[in-house]
C-alpha cells in the first residue's frame, strides 16, 4: 500500500544515520572458533573496547572493532554488526531476505539501547524497509515516542528518507510457496484433486519412517518444481517443516566505559502478521543500563518477553552476579514457567549475549544447540576476533516447533538438512 511522506519531517536526511563501509572480507571462521569443550565465560574483568554479539555477526566484526577502538560511538559500532546481515540477501533470517509471515509479507523488528545517552528507540512489524535498526535509532533521535509499529513506523522510515523495496527475495518466495503448499490439506493452496501432483493424505497406519521419507521426498521434489537450486532444496525443506527464528543482537562497550545494544530481526518464519517476538520490546530482546552492562537475546521470543530477560540480566549484573550466573537465572526463569516440564522445554530454545560495563562477558543458552553440528556460538571481539560455544543450562539439543515423530536414521545420515 502506497503512504504519503509525513510533512514535519521532509527534511530529515537519511544520511545522518550512514553507518559507512561495510564489514571487511569474511575470514576463515573455523579457524578462529574456541573449542567446543569451552565452558568457563569470562567472568572477571576483560577488556576494553569489545564487542559481543550473536555469531550471524561474525564478518562483520572486524570493521565495528576499528571503528569502535578509533573513537567510534557505541551504538554506532554495534549497528555496523547488524547491518551486515539486514543487507544480505542470502540471510534469510534479518532484513533483506528474511522469510515473511504466512501472507509472504516480510515484516521487521529492532530496537536499541543508547548507554551515553540513556536513551532508547524501538519499531515493530515494519514493511517495505531493509534497515529497521537503523529506523530505531532514528525513533531514539527524531521523536519524543520510543517505540513505533507498522505502517506508521513504516511512513516515518519514508520520511526520514529510508527508501522502500521489496524485501521478498526470490529465493524466500520460493520457501513461502513450498511452505504454503505443504500445509494445502488445511487451506486451498495447491494441489488440487485435478492436479497431477495430488496425493492422497497419508494414512495414520503407515510407519513414522515412511511418513517421514515420503514427507521429505515430496517435498524436495516440489522444491524442485519450484526452481530451488538442488544444492537448496533440502535446506528449504528444512525449513518448512521446522520454521525458523532468526535475529541478531549486538552490544558494544568502548575504553571509556561506555555501553549500547541493538537487535533486529525478521521474526519467526511464517507467523501471523503482525506478530512480534521480543526483539523489538526493551526489556527483552535487549537492554542496556549505562551503569551495569548490556544483553540481548536470540530465540523462543515469546518464552524471553515472559521473563524480561534482557532486563532481568542486566539487573542481576547491578547486583552483584556475573554475566554467567547472570543469564543462567534469566534461563532458569524459563524453566521455571513450565515447571520443569521437558516434553515442553524441548521445544523452547535461547540464547543471551551478556556484556557487563567492566568488559566480562558470557555466551548462555538453554539448550546445546540444535544438533552436534549446530551448537549455539556467540562472536567476540576485543582486539582478537573468535566465536565461542555458549554455555548451556540443559544438556542435549533442542527440537523445533510444531513437533514432528522421530526421523529415520538412513534419513538422518543421508539428509544434509539435518546437519
Amino acid at each position: 500500500m502506497t503512504v504519503s511522506r509525513r510533512d514535519f519531517l521532509t527534511t530529515a536526511v537519511v544520511g545522518s544515520l550512514s553507518l559507512g563501509l561495510q564489514g571487511q572480507q569474511s575470514q576463515d571462521q573455523s579457524s578462529k572458533e574456541h573449542s567446543a569443550n569451552k565452558t568457563e565465560p569470562n567472568s572477571g574483568a576483560g577488556k576494553r573496547p569489545i564487542i559481543v554479539c550473536a555469531n550471524n555477526g561474525f564478518n562483520y566484526l572486524d570493521d565495528a572493532y576499528a571503528f569502535l577502538a578509533g573513537g567510534g560511538d557505541t551504538l554506532d559500532a554495534a549497528l555496523r554488526v547488524v547491518k551486515g546481515p539486514e543487507d544480505d540477501p542470502n540471510d534469510t533470517s534479518v532484513g533483506l531476505g528474511g522469510l515473511p509471515n504466512e501472507e509472504g509479507v516480510v515484516e521487521l523488528d529492532a530496537c536499541c539501547m543508547h548507554g551515553p545517552t540513556r536513551r532508547a528507540g524501538s519499531v515493530g512489524g515494519v514493511r517495505n524497509i531493509k534497515n529497521v535498526s537503523l529506523v530505531s535509532k532514528a525513533v531514539m533521535e527524531h521523536t519524543g515516542h520510543v517505540m513505533l509499529v507498522g505502517e506508521g513506523a513504516e511512513r516515518f522510515a519514508v520520511a526520514m528518507g529510508f527508501p522502500r523495496e521489496n524485501l521478498l527475495t526470490d529465493h524466500s518466495r520460493k520457501i513461502w510457496l513450498l511452505w504454503k503448499e505443504f500445509h494445502s490439506t488445511n487451506d486451498w493452496w495447491g494441489p488440487g484433486l485435478a492436479d497431477p501432483h495430488w496425493q492422497q493424505p497419508p494414512t495414520k497406519d503407515k510407519p513414522q519412517s515412511e511418513l517421514w521419507r515420503e514427507r521429505i521426498q515430496n517435498l524436495q521434489a516440489r522444491a524442485a518444481d519450484l526452481g530451488i537450486e538442488p544444492e537448496d532444496q533440502l535446506a528449504a525443506v528444512r525449513k518448512v517443516l521446522f520454521p525458523p527464528t532468526g535475529t541478531i543482537h549486538c552490544s558494544a562497550l568502548n575504553d571509556k566505559g561506555e555501553i549500547s545494544g541493538i537487535t533486529t530481526t525478521s521474526g519467526l518464519a511464517f507467523k501471523l502478521p503482525g506478530r512480534c517476538g521480543d526483539s523489538p520490546v526493551i526489556g527483552a530482546g535487549c537492554y542496556t543500563d549505562q551503569d551495569a552492562g548490556s544483553a540481548g537475546a536470540t530465540g523462543s521470543g515469546e518464552e524471553n518477553i515472559k521473563v524480561a530477560g534482557a532486563h532481568t540480566i542486566v539487573e542481576n549484573m547491578r547486583r552483584g552476579m556475573s554475566p554467567q550466573e547472570a543469564g543462567m537465572d534469566a534461563l532458569k526463569r524459563i524453566v521455571r514457567n513450565y515447571n520443569g516440564d521437558m516434553n515442553k522445554l524441548r521445544f523452547v530454545d535461547m540464547t543471551y549475549y551478556i556484556l557487563r560495563k567492566d568488559g566480562a562477558y558470557a555466551g548462555v543458552c538453554l539448550w546445546e544447540g540444535y544438533s552436534k553440528a549446530k551448537l549455539h556460538k556467540i562472536a567476540v571481539h576485543d582486539g582478537s576476533l573468535r566465536s565461542e560455544v555458549a554455555t548451556p543450562l540443559l544438556k542435549g539439543y533442542s527440537q523445533d516447533f510444531p513437533p514432528f515423530p522421530d526421523i529415520p536414521e538412513d534419513l538422518k545420515k543421508d539428509s544434509e538438512y539435518l546437519k
